[in-house]
């Protein structure tokens, strides 16, 4: 039986013994209450202020499951070479608009991004699980495709999607080729969207393979050439920031891979999903290219940012990116203590200053050269990085 956490899984079609052993990773460290308080006291200001997110074609008509026993599959593209503040303001905000809890899609996540505590934000522990991402292997896709309490959310670039570069921007890489398998195997639909103006978010960033592959056996995914290399030496915080791009995410076309082919699921070759998800690829890659031509001309608007940082003048500075650190540390010590209820007060520099005393360690992010130790000890802590997990490929 499924743990009382976990939902129930129609008693006719009983998952396989590896996916019922590895239930536990649906509700290991998901918390809902952490969800709704980071939204409430963090990212809602900064996505009304900095990122201004905006969602094209999602609140007139929400796609509903074809099959009510599967999640609907969401994907997108992934920005390059920024750190995945897109995925964060997109499920944001379709977390403050889906019209029921269970249309709400749960991430599957790189795992570089929950190996090591530096890959979440400003060094908050377990952050990207406690907000309901699974680490994206093969065992855990296929294990959430039996619960279905949420949608699902992932971007079948993997790594490769936000290492790509600017050189490569809106140039969608290889897809992984589970996606249509278990769109077929479940009969599920695949839900596309474009991601739009998240390649701004560090712009003139570059990258290359070979420096890739080496940065990653230290649990980190890429390493983006670029001038902010060296702010990250005098301001470790600026491994984290990003620019004020206005982010837009554009609904695009259902799919249904299993009308593409007349053979059944179990005889379908390695080649026949490769073929499949390279026709997935074209469209995403289509729809992608007329969502930026449309939406991604300007992808700053100073002048709409510029009206919002006044009009939200009584929160200032905390929306800026060098007061972040400090915004999450203190939202994660207050909600550690006060729990669900905790509700963060911003009011200037005042407020700066008694932040800063009851989170002395944001301290470090300030420090040049030297803050890079504290850090990086803190970062590394009970790391996983090089542990093979289960189903990964």
């Amino acid at each position: 039986m499924p743990p009382a956490s976990a939902p129930a899984v129609p008693p006719s079609q009983s998952p396989p013994a590896a996916v019922r052993a590895n239930q536990h990773i649906y509700s290991d460290y998901f918390d809902e209450d952490f969800v709704r308080a980071l939204d409430q006291n963090v990212l809602q200001l900064l996505d009304r202020v900095w990122f201004r997110s905006e969602l094209v074609g999602f609140l007139e008509n929400f796609p509903q499951r074809n099959n009510p026993e599967r999640p609907l599959i969401f994907c997108s593209n992934h920005s390059g070479m920024a750190f995945p503040w897109d995925a964060i303001v997109a499920l944001a905000s379709l977390y403050r608009s889906v019209p029921r809890p269970h249309d709400m899609p749960r991430p599957l996540a790189a795992p570089l991004l929950s190996q090591s505590v530096l890959m979440n934000p400003f060094l908050i522990p377990d952050f990207w699980k406690r907000a309901g991402c699974v680490d994206a292997t093969t065992l855990n896709f296929e294990t959430m495709m039996y619960y279905n309490d949420h949608n699902l959310m992932l971007y079948p670039e993997g790594v490769p999607g936000i290492g790509k570069g600017f050189n490569r921007k809106y140039q969608l890489q290889r897809l992984a080729s589970s996606v249509v398998r278990l769109s077929i195997q479940h009969q599920t639909d695949l839900v596309l969207f474009s991601t739009v103006n998240a390649e701004y978010l560090n712009p003139g960033a570059y990258s290359w393979d070979w420096l890739n592959r080496w940065v990653k056996k230290i649990g980190i995914p890429f390493l983006p050439i670029t001038w902010l290399l060296i702010g990250i030496i005098l301001q470790p915080w600026v491994f984290y920031m990003a620019f004020p791009a206005k982010l837009t995410f554009v609904l695009g076309s259902r799919l249904r891979p299993s009308d593409w082919t007349d053979k059944p699921f179990d005889d379908l070759t390695r080649d026949d999903f490769v073929a499949l998800t390279a026709r997935v690829h074209t469209q995403m890659q289509q729809e992608l290219t007329e969502a930026v031509d449309r939406y991604g001309r300007k992808p700053f608007q100073v002048g709409e940012l510029w009206q919002r940082m006044k009009a939200n003048w009584r929160y200032f500075p905390f929306y800026l990116p060098p007061f972040w650190p400090l915004l999450f540390h203190e939202f994660e010590r207050g909600y550690r203590k006060y729990g669900p209820g905790y509700k963060l007060r911003l009011s200037g520099f005042g407020t700066t200053l008694r932040l800063l005393w009851r989170n002395p360690f944001v301290f470090t992010f300030f420090i040049p050269v030297l803050g890079l130790i504290p850090v990086a000890l803190r970062g590394y802590r009970r790391h996983r990085i090089g542990q093979k997990l289960p189903g990964q490929q």
